[in-house]
């Protein structure tokens, strides 16, 4: 792995003890801080006593480090060119991230490299500047839960003015699409390429609240692992919280935790994984799965 979380997050908070300890009168508490901060739960009981009992020759009796500097990570030349890889695709302007001192560095692969299929062609259009204007006034209006107003064109050509809270963006990867899943009106979700303006809402009125907590429901499955159906379930839902557990050889348990608004979402991705993938609770989402599976079958052509 180029990046990995769990490897690195116990050198940061080593790094993170060795930087706090050179400031003059810094206590063990402090330091126990920095691992609580920057590590896990039980890494309370290892590192530090580690530190201290010399095992890893890092700081001295009184609790000040050996180095005379503060320790650094700079990133390697493999985790800069996957980072200068990142910046090949449109997509990365949306966010308004910078990557400094990238310039000589030679991409590890690009867009060339790398072929998606089953995917529409008519994507997001992300290196239009109105585009990526209204993104992250939209973006910052989900951070700062502030209601926004747009005006936009619907299924049917009809130019239309909403106001909403934007609780978050949805990725579709086979529409290549960004769509906002919205809360205060009557439109749920929709796709952020259809808005023509977009400006916070500073009205009055009762309207104007902050908007309810989103609805969170469990979901269990049974994956059946042939065709790599658990590794590419882990990639389809990767974005939600869930739990996996080994039955057996063939066999998982994949429990996940999804916002009612993905609900339809979720069953359209269940379905495309076919018998590998079976519903095993709540019995309303069974229920849905049935209900698709019926209109797909009227649907059939003879």
């Amino acid at each position: 792995m180029i990046f990995s979380e769990l490897y690195s997050a116990y050198y940061n908070a080593v790094a993170g003890i060795l930087t706090k300890a050179a400031e003059p009168g810094v206590t063990e508490k402090e330091l126990q801080n920095q691992v609580i901060k920057k590590a896990f739960s039980e890494s309370i009981l290892t590192i530090l006593p580690t530190l201290k009992s010399g095992r890893w020759p890092l700081l001295k009796d009184n609790l000040s480090p050996v180095l005379s500097h503060a320790p650094a990570m700079p990133l390697t030349l493999l985790q800069k060119r996957w980072l200068k890889s990142l910046t090949d695709d449109p997509r990365i302007r949306l966010f308004n991230i910078s990557f400094p001192d990238l310039e000589d560095v030679k991409p590890l692969f690009t867009c060339e490299d790398y072929k998606i299929y089953d995917q529409y062609s008519d994507g997001d259009p992300y290196e239009d500047e109105e585009y990526i204007k209204h993104f992250r006034l939209i973006l910052s209006a989900i951070k700062t839960e502030r209601p926004v107003k747009v005006t936009m064109t619907n299924r049917y050509g009809k130019e239309i003015t909403v106001r909403f809270f934007p609780k978050r963006f949805e990725y579709s990867l086979k529409d290549d699409k960004f769509r906002v899943i919205a809360t205060g009106c009557k439109f749920h979700q929709f796709n952020l390429g259809r808005i023509k303006t977009c400006e916070y809402y500073t009205g009055n009125g009762p309207w104007n609240e902050t908007p309810e907590a989103a609805q969170i429901k469990d979901l269990t499955l049974t994956i059946t692992n042939r065709r790599n159906a658990m590794e590419r379930a882990m990639l389809h839902f990767a974005h939600f919280e869930k739990t996996a557990e080994k039955i057996d050889e063939m066999h998982y348990i994949l429990r996940l935790k999804y916002y009612a608004d993905d609900e339809t979402e979720l069953v359209i991705r269940i379905l495309s994984f076919g018998p590998h993938i079976k519903v095993e609770e709540p019995e309303s989402f069974i229920n849905l799965i049935k209900e698709r599976l019926i209109l797909q079958k009227k649907c059939e052509i003879k």
